[in-house]
């Protein structure tokens, strides 16, 4: 078995006994049938759940972007959104909407879902996760702004704490144009708003 190999063994059986463990400290019973192979699960999904870590977002955008003369805002709005808070490890859950209006260059539409979910499958706060996704796009193509929305609800709200379970937490960062330029921001909010599918 070579190191690498041996290191991630190591680490698996860790990471498994950790969640055994943990069911102790609940109260648990780890070896009762219905939680024998909980630790393995539990280690996969959170593996899953995590595997934003894996990706390099500005790598990725790299690869599709194109040279254009458009120069109208590009809006992709209601894309699904679903993350793990850094605070309880609860997940939150919502809708992303991206718009930017290009200088020279745009980004391959299924590029921007793609951006969404590499920086939400990471432990995060809604409002980083909001400045990574506009930050990132603007470092790529420095179009003319860039404004990013999310809306989302949080377990950590609706499970504990205060326990409301219809609360929604928006966020956004608007950069360039979409700062500076009060028309620019409230075209794209306005279009945001105006759903298709009637909701």
């Amino acid at each position: 078995m070579s190191p690498a190999t041996e290191s991630v063994t190591v680490t698996s059986a860790t990471f498994e006994e950790l969640v055994r463990e943990m069911l102790v400290r609940l109260g648990e019973d780890a070896k009762r049938e219905g939680l024998t192979r909980t630790p393995a699960r539990v280690h996969r999904a959170l593996e899953y759940l995590t595997r934003g870590y894996q990706e390099d977002p500005e790598a990725m955008l790299k690869g599709a972007l194109f040279t254009v003369s458009y120069d109208e805002m590009v809006i992709v709005k209601d894309v699904e959104m679903f993350s793990l808070c850094e605070h309880h490890m609860l997940p939150f859950f919502g809708k992303v909407h991206v718009a930017y209006i290009p200088k020279g260059k745009v980004i391959g539409l299924s590029k921007i879902p793609r951006l969404i979910e590499i920086f939400s499958r990471r432990l995060q706060i809604q409002e980083r996760l909001t400045t990574q996704i506009a930050e990132t796009i603007q470092k790529a193509i420095e179009p003319q702004g860039v404004g990013v929305v999310i809306e989302a609800r949080h377990l950590c709200m609706m499970m504990r704490g205060v326990e409301k379970q219809h609360s929604e937490a928006v966020t956004s960062s608007m950069l360039g144009c979409f700062r500076d330029e009060q028309e620019t921001r409230t075209e794209f909010l306005s279009l945001i708003r105006n759903r298709s599918n009637g909701v």
